[in-house]
């Protein structure tokens, strides 16, 4: 549900479509600068001309605080013939989502997700990295809501992988 906005009203318009709470990221900006977080209109619009004025584009994104996170490293071959269970690794964050992943203790193998939640993100995690062709090792995080029941892929990191195109 991510949008990029480049334009104050087209953070409004996002915003609408995506909910409150939500995170405005500015883009190319370090530490942070230009970012944060809107729980209503008025401030998605002050922190969007705020961003807007430091960065060309802003990532617009609903805020997660709290859920659950977790780690898979996948490693996949050119011919695509990994092994299920061998190219998939799992890891989980002790912090909640929210703590940067470079601050958050990590522990693995994970202890979060049940056996079938933990079919569902390795199958998914072959299906995500299949997808642009990545070839080599790759980081898929997710987000697990504990309530309702849910997740969402937060980011995928090609590490020590490269992209290709898909047979």
């Amino acid at each position: 549900k991510s949008k990029f906005p480049c334009r104050v009203k087209d953070t409004l318009q996002a915003a609408e479509k995506i909910g409150y709470p939500g995170i405005l990221r500015a883009r190319c900006t370090l530490g942070g600068l230009g970012s944060g977080f809107a729980n209503n209109p008025e401030e998605f619009r002050d922190l969007s001309a705020t961003g807007l004025s430091l960065s060309s584009q802003l990532l617009t994104e609903r805020r997660m605080d709290g859920w659950d996170e977790v780690e898979y490293e996948v490693v996949r071959d050119a011919a695509d013939v990994s092994d299920h269970k061998g190219s998939c690794r799992n890891m989980e964050n002790f912090d909640p989502l929210g703590t940067h992943t470079g601050d958050s203790i990590v522990t693995a193998p994970s202890h979060i997700p049940p056996d079938d939640e933990d079919d569902t993100f390795r199958t998914t995690a072959l299906k995500v990295i299949r997808h642009p062709g990545v070839v080599g090792e790759c980081n898929i995080q997710y987000a697990l809501n504990p309530w309702p029941k849910g997740y969402c892929v937060l980011e995928v990191d090609a590490r020590y992988g490269i992209f290709v195109h898909p047979p």
